[in-house]
């Protein structure tokens, strides 16, 4: 697969040297507060879920998230498509953005974007969703700027931080573009 181009970002294959960032991310506590994370991971640990990774179908694998900067392009975070399911074409969405010093500038809401046209225009999907903490209302608004609306909600889904909260379920389906775009 080619790369993915948006208008402030790119989405591309992760590679092996991304692992010691990823490594970085998920043991931040801020990074990981509304993941399904909960445990520190070690760099082999990091490695692990790499080779596991590599071993995926081509459309499964993490694409790491990069933005264009002043000496060429910086990894910011990543997201993949999981879960797919080849009758219903349909899958799970993830992304999860590691450089606090880029949050809040729209980068989400853009990789989301181009995971959710990817999705429809390359892998021929017609549905896709994602799971996202109650608690993480900056993350459901992305979701929502990017199509997808809420579908159901999971009652004090997951325990995180000493208390539970609910797992809100959101998707967009192709004919939801259309409707709304034209075109998905």
């Amino acid at each position: 697969m080619s790369m993915i181009y948006g208008e402030r970002i790119r989405l591309r294959a992760a590679e092996r040297n991304d692992v010691k960032t990823f490594y970085n991310w998920v043991n931040d506590p801020d990074v990981t507060r509304y993941l399904s994370m909960y445990l520190p991971l070690s760099i082999v640990d990091e490695e692990n879920w790499f080779n596991s990774m590599s071993q995926r179908p081509q459309s499964e694998k993490t694409l790491s998230i990069e933005i264009r900067n002043e000496s060429g392009w910086k990894l910011i975070g990543n997201c993949g498509v999981f879960d797919i399911d080849t009758v219903t074409r349909s899958g799970e969405l993830g992304i999860m953005l590691g450089e606090k010093d880029e949050w809040n500038k729209g980068y989400g809401t853009e990789a989301m974007m181009l995971l959710v046209k990817h999705c429809f225009n390359t892998l021929n999907f017609n549905r896709v969703h994602l799971r996202v903490y109650a608690e993480n209302l900056r993350a459901k608004r992305s979701y929502e700027k990017a199509g997808f609306v809420e579908e159901g909600r999971l009652r004090e889904a997951v325990y995180k931080h000493g208390k539970y909260d609910d797992v809100i379920v959101m998707s967009v389906l192709r004919s939801d573009l259309i409707k709304t775009k034209g075109k998905p």
